[in-house]
């Protein structure tokens, strides 16, 4: 059923914890199936030097919040917004159909945290494309 990549994430997950006054923090959730991810940030320099989570979910659901927050660090915030769920599963070498939600659910994450840190620091929420639209 599980990639044993995903199996890797669940049974030994990267980044789990969170981050002591950490530059953005974000939580999402999905009341259909429980599911609950938190992802806190420490960004320097407009780059994400560390992240990491805390999820209350399935296999899958923590694969995808380990698999997200090693794919985030070290990029620039932009560079990290652009992270697609499709790339979070695609990392884990792919997702049960009824599992996808969960790669929804870390790229959700990911976003909420950047968009913490933006506001925290008196800038406009949003990715590049939002924060330049006309």
């Amino acid at each position: 059923m599980y990639s044993e990549r995903v199996m890797d994430h669940f049974m030994n997950p990267r980044n789990m914890g969170e981050i002591p006054d950490a530059d953005g923090a974000g939580e999402v959730g999905n009341a259909t199936c429980g599911d609950i991810m938190r992802i806190t940030l420490r960004v320097e320099e407009n780059r994400i030097v560390d992240a990491k989570f805390k999820t209350f979910g399935c296999a899958a659901a923590i694969a995808s919040s380990s698999m997200a927050t090693e794919l985030i660090k070290g990029k620039t915030l932009d560079e990290a917004w652009a992270v697609t769920n499709r790339a979070v599963v695609e990392a884990l070498g792919g997702l049960p159909p009824q599992k996808v939600h969960c790669s929804v659910l870390a790229k959700e994450g990911i976003h909420q945290a950047i968009d913490d840190y933006r506001v925290r620091h008196g800038m406009q929420p949003g990715g590049d494309e939002e924060r330049h639209a006309p």
